[in-house]
């Protein structure tokens, strides 16, 4: 979303402080009755040539289905019970140490979440809200820098810069490609594309 989480303490205070404690109590493994199907799809993994140590860029698309079950009322879940529809976007880097390939960085862009007894046309704008203070302004569960301060979620459908040219032309997509303008009305007047950020 907008919040750019660092280090293995940022991964730490986003996964299993923040992800993990919300919604399994910190439980490393399945929780009876919670649903998290993370599909990644649509991968482009591209070799990065000439670097040393080796490095490599990916792209996959994410569909999940998440929610918990009734059966899970009476457990006390910290959010009650709930189900979602989500989509997103990764722009990943990795890099090779000791013939090993590891997480470089990890670019996960959500871009909309459904409701799922209504379906996505009908969620409310910020039903999952960006971050609004960082872990240093005193949210002991918020990112270390903010990356985006206009990032939302859908309807905005803006595009993830790709990290490769177009496979048929050779050519870079034009930002102005990647904005989602109002329909009929001129791209150029339309919020800019989103960003990648920091690469390699």
């Amino acid at each position: 979303m907008n919040g750019r989480f660092k280090g293995r303490a940022g991964v730490k205070r986003l996964y299993i402080d923040r992800f993990s404690t919300t919604f399994v109590k910190g439980r490393n493994g399945p929780v009876h009755g919670f649903l998290l199907d993370h599909l990644q799809a649509q991968d482009i993994v591209d070799y990065v040539p000439g670097t040393n140590p080796p490095k490599a860029k990916g792209r996959f698309r994410a569909l999940m289905s998440a929610g918990t079950h009734d059966s899970m009322e009476e457990s006390g879940l910290p959010r009650g019970l709930r189900q979602w529809w989500e989509g997103g976007l990764y722009e990943n880097e990795y890099i090779k140490e000791d013939g090993v390939w590891k997480i470089f960085r990890l670019r996960y862009y959500p871009f909309w979440h459904g409701v799922y007894d209504k379906g996505w046309q009908h969620t409310p704008p910020d039903y999952v809200p960006p971050f609004a203070k960082l872990v240093s302004d005193g949210d002991p569960l918020g990112p270390d820098e903010f990356v985006q301060n206009d990032e939302r979620l859908w309807p905005d459908t803006r595009v993830v810069p790709f990290h490769y040219t177009h496979p048929v032309t050779g050519e870079w997509v034009d930002e102005v490609d990647l904005r989602a303008p109002l329909l009929g009305t001129d791209p150029l007047k339309a919020k800019p594309a989103r960003v990648i950020g920091d690469s390699f």
